[in-house]
């Protein structure tokens, strides 16, 4: 608890935010120093609160905010553990590299395969292209920390993109750059056994339960600029959608 409290004694000299929040950030960021590890409990919700001399109010503030955003999980009649599966909500538009560097990850790829062509029919088809017109492929292993997540087959009108080089750790931020990020997307999930090929790449077994996610990117003009399929993990991936009623 000691390094916890560092960090609490530190927000508290240079942050203004209120204790839930900054209680908030000191777990992240504990969470990102392995002072707790993966699928590991935190201390007690009354312990915490004596440890670092707030409300156990707070201390139940800043856990429900990590909960809602997926960064813990509670077990009833267990605590709250640091969750190692990956919650991803499919209201946000947001990459990959976004989603793990706020659940205390770290995000690294491992290319498999980046080059420049023309349109196949169905990206053609997909991104409302004509035929010939050029494209970048980017086809790699997403890994939050050592653990590979997913699959990643990316292809990218090259009118959105200076050049193949241009994307490094996060995709979405190349496109951001260039000034052609998509706003807006379509996506459609699907269920699949991993192939013989998949489960090698994801260190998992030929037959596991995998996600297959299709996504189509659109910039703010209405243009189609990404055409993105996707493999997950299904022992490590969740995806979520708030629904309301019309």
């Amino acid at each position: 608890m000691t390094s916890l409290a560092q960090i609490m004694r530190h927000l508290a000299e240079t942050s203004s935010q209120p204790l839930y929040q900054q209680l908030q950030r000191a777990l992240r960021e504990a969470i990102d120093k392995r002072i707790f590890g993966p699928d590991e409990a935190l201390p007690a919700e009354r312990q915490l609160a004596s440890d670092l001399s707030v409300s156990r109010i707070t201390v139940r503030k800043a856990i429900d905010g990590l909960v809602d955003e997926g960064l813990l999980i509670r077990r009833a009649g267990s605590g709250n553990f640091i969750n190692t599966r990956i919650e991803k909500n499919f209201a946000k538009l947001t990459s990959f590299s976004e989603d793990m560097r706020a659940r205390g990850r770290t995000p690294r790829s491992v290319w498999l395969k980046r080059s420049e062509g023309t349109v196949t029919p169905e990206e053609a088809l997909r991104l409302r292209l004509g035929p010939g017109s050029p494209v970048y492929r980017f086809n790699r292993i997403r890994y939050a920390d050592e653990m590979p997540m997913c699959l990643e087959y990316a292809t990218i009108a090259a009118s959105a993109l200076p050049s193949l080089e241009a994307v490094g750790v996060s995709m979405y931020e190349a496109l951001e750059q260039a000034g052609n990020r998509p706003v807006r997307a379509l996506q459609r999930l699907s269920a699949l056994l991993l192939n013989a090929e998949q489960a090698n790449l994801l260190q998992a077994r030929e037959g596991d339960a995998g996600l297959a996610v299709e996504r189509l990117g659109f910039v703010r003009d209405g243009r189609a600029v990404e055409f993105c399929r996707s493999i997950f993990r299904g022992d490590m991936y969740d995806f979520v959608a708030e629904l309301s009623t019309p």
